[in-house]
């Protein structure tokens, strides 16, 4: 018997006390391997504001051409209201090679625009505010609440829902369920590092592709769904 077929209770409950085991493991596997971009740079910067671009940013886009694109567009417009008076050209001459950078460059200015009509220049804290903004979804929101302000949030990127789906915790079809679903498994005091753990956990160890189950930290505790090939 896989010892993940003793070791998940069924109900919230459960999962509660699975998750329990499982973050400590994890967050003791990625210590030292670094955190993703979009973290490295709050830490850094600690505005609120450059969250949110680098954040808008780094979709589909490689860590270190998230990081030297939002140096580039913040050396020439480090504010809402300098942003905004970029052209939609000039933004995405600037964050090119972001994936996306044209798309990106029309999101930015317009979610710019607005800061300064409707937000008086601030990053507005809640989700329902942020979730107006162009290029701003769920996920973008719950990000920016947790790494700009602090606050208890929920990021699930393809990486949480992969994983936690993988293990076989959650059973959920896109990553807005998972969130929810982590909402009510997730211990409170793990919502804030879920996300850095996780992102950092599917790019080393559980990856998408043929998953390094051989060296994984919690390879005993995982049911597996869905691997086909691992190493």
């Amino acid at each position: 018997m896989n010892k993940s077929d003793k070791w998940f209770p069924v109900g919230v409950r459960g999962a509660r006390e699975s998750f329990k085991k499982i973050v400590p493991l994890i967050r003791e596997e990625v210590r030292g391997k670094g955190v993703p971009g979009v973290t490295e740079i709050s830490r850094k910067t600690r505005s609120p504001f450059k969250v949110l671009v680098s954040t808008i940013i780094s979709a589909r886009t490689k860590d270190e051409v998230t990081m030297s694109a939002s140096k580039k567009l913040f050396a020439e417009a480090d504010t809402p209201a300098r942003l905004a008076r970029l052209s939609e050209e000039r933004i995405a001459k600037i964050i090119y090679p972001a994936g996306f950078y044209r798309v990106k460059a029309r999101n930015l200015k317009a979610m710019a625009a607005m800061l300064v009509e409707r937000f008086n220049g601030k990053v507005p804290e809640t989700i329902d505010e942020l979730t107006t903004l162009p290029g701003v979804g769920r996920k973008t929101a719950n990000l920016i609440l947790t790494l700009a302000f602090g606050k208890y949030a929920i990021c699930v990127d393809t990486h949480v829902h992969r994983i936690v789906n993988r293990i076989g915790i959650v059973k959920t079809s896109t990553p807005v369920e998972t969130e929810f679903a982590l909402r009510e498994t997730l211990p409170r005091r793990f919502w804030t590092e879920i996300n850095d753990l996780l992102v950092t956990y599917g790019k080393k160890v559980c990856t998408p592709v043929s998953p390094r189950c051989s060296v994984c930290a919690i390879n005993g505790y995982c049911k597996k769904v869905g691997v086909g090939k691992s190493r």
